[in-house]
């Protein structure tokens, strides 16, 4: 059944586990638009609410860029993010970036609520990308400076760490593509830190997520076709969609255990995967319904489908066909 908005399209999500209930927070943008491309630049950060992943009700959005008028960071875009719960307060990492630097410069942005429907802006920045290690915006280089899509996580000790797409400073430009890490005692004060991944591969790692299977840290993450580098175009086929990295520890080194995706095609009929829990305790695999294969953005959630791990610790999905989706 999955999520469907009647005048919104819906791409980028992510979960919070609240109970027995499921949240979505998701980036929509009004299907009015002239083009689908258009979306990324009249976002808001939408809410739904589930019992089984499959069922969803709509709930008052939860996050819009602030007042074009004002000079705060994010008042053009409000892009993808996560959301944990430390102190009696949820916290949600997103990404944001101005009109004043005509939504090129990506930084890391925080707001916190109370019981998930109203939410306050901390205003300034939490984290932004660190030239010690990562590019800065050089339009002869990359087309923006890529800080974005924050996945938090707390390790054993009580620290917090994000994992942010990113690029690195050195190397070809359609090969630096990373996921940096930055970490923190409070949620507020952060410290960035070098990659958790090594760069060759894509010209970025979009929408990180950590999971935890059998002993070993899958880091899956998103990438287009058309950001596939050279080297890699050599040696493998063209796929939009999900794939993942592993580690033996969740702040890596992560490496590329095999080329085929998890799940990804030539068209992209999936992106920005997530793994979640179903309420049976199975792990399932969630996308964005993206393009058909003639080329129509579509802009809808996907219903789950069952997450398979075979002996060698290769993920698939539990259908017979992507294409079918």
């Amino acid at each position: 059944m999955g999520l469907k908005l009647a005048d919104k399209w819906l791409w980028d999500f992510w979960f919070v586990r609240e109970r027995e209930n499921y949240h979505v927070f998701y980036l929509q943008a009004p299907n009015s638009l002239e083009h689908e491309s258009q979306r990324h630049f009249n976002v808001s950060i939408g809410h739904a609410v589930s019992p089984d992943l499959r069922n969803w009700k709509v709930l008052p959005d939860a996050l819009q860029p602030s007042d074009a008028n004002s000079q705060a960071l994010d008042n053009y875009t409000t892009w993808t993010g996560s959301i944990i719960e430390h102190e009696g307060l949820w916290h949600m990492l997103y990404t944001g970036s101005s009109h004043a630097e005509n939504g090129l410069v990506q930084r890391i942005f925080l707001a916190t609520s109370k019981d998930l429907l109203n939410w306050e802006k901390h205003g300034q920045p939490v984290i932004e990308a660190d030239p010690r290690w990562y590019e800065k915006l050089d339009l002869d280089v990359w087309f923006d400076e890529a800080w974005r899509d924050p996945w938090v996580f707390k390790d054993e000790t009580g620290l917090f760490h994000a994992l942010i797409t990113a690029r690195a400073k050195d190397g070809p430009a359609d090969a630096r593509g990373v996921i940096a890490q930055a970490s923190s005692k409070d949620l507020i004060n952060w410290e960035v830190m070098p990659p958790v991944t090594e760069t060759g591969e894509f010209g970025y790692l979009e929408v990180p997520q950590i999971i935890e299977l059998n002993g070993l840290y899958y880091l899956l993450f998103s990438v287009t076709k058309d950001i596939f580098s050279d080297n890699r175009k050599k040696r493998s086929e063209l796929e939009t969609g999900t794939h993942y990295l592993l580690a033996d520890n969740p702040l890596g080194p992560y490496k590329l255990s095999r080329d085929k995706f998890m799940a990804g095609d030539e068209h992209g009929s999936l992106y920005s995967g997530k793994l979640i829990k179903n309420p049976q305790g199975d792990w399932m695999f969630m996308a964005f319904k993206n393009f058909t294969p003639t080329g129509e953005f579509i802009g809808e959630l996907s219903d789950p489908y069952l997450v398979l791990l075979d002996q060698e610790g290769n993920l698939s999905l539990g259908l017979p066909e992507l294409a079918e989706v």
